[in-house]
């Protein structure tokens, strides 16, 4: 059986891992329907441990004491955060306004992930963190909670973009120096819709 971290790779490409969370629904708007990512809580662990959210430690910790239904809860509680975050966010991109619901989700997630922190002190500074109690199966949900919340009130929301791709639209925050990035990969989305222009150029 593959380790948790090599059980999927994960394109990483949006500068957050707010947004990275937002890509693990891929396809989202293509007509001939969506690809999950997050297929399994397997998947979840894997992509914070490949997004520097998760230890090998705690992911040790966490498959040892979290069961199959608390597994399977959190999974569900991941995919409705990512969800609520997804309609905020591609409406920001959309200059539209996104749904109450999304906020409420967005916010009761949040809440959640803070009532389980402490303030600890270690070395000579006070800092939050998740005690090796709290390494429950929802502990990733929690961190990811920390982070759509992070991005949402931060200033590099004004670098929100959406990949040129009308299929893919993947999220990412455009840090290029003079803020004209179109692509969610260049060598992926960018070169397809290249080849696109080019076959549509020569039927006519």
């Amino acid at each position: 059986m593959p380790s948790l971290v090599e059980a999927r790779s994960f394109q990483l490409i949006a500068g957050d891992p707010a947004l990275d969370l937002l890509n693990t629904l891929d396809w989202r708007f293509r007509e001939g329907g969506t690809e999950e990512l997050l297929a399994s809580y397997d998947d979840l662990l894997g992509f914070c441990t490949q997004s520097e959210l998760l230890t090998a430690k705690q992911i040790r910790q966490i498959t040892r004491s979290a069961s199959q239904r608390d597994s399977a809860d959190a999974l569900v509680s991941c995919r409705q955060l990512r969800e609520a975050a997804a309609e905020i966010l591609y409406a920001a991109v959309d200059r539209r306004a996104a749904s109450p619901a999304a906020f409420k989700i967005s916010e009761r997630c949040y809440k959640d992930a803070l009532s389980h922190r402490r303030l600890t002190f270690s070395g000579s500074r006070c800092q939050w963190e998740f005690p090796a109690s709290e390494f429950s199966a929802e502990l990733p949900v929690w961190l990811l909670s920390l982070s759509v919340e992070r991005l949402l009130v931060s200033d590099d929301i004004d670098l929100l973009r959406e990949c040129g791709n009308p299929d893919c639209r993947w999220l990412f925050l455009d840090t290029s120096k003079n803020h004209t990035r179109r692509w969610c990969d260049m060598k992926v989305c960018g070169n397809r819709m290249k080849a696109r222009r080019f076959k549509a150029q020569h039927k006519a």
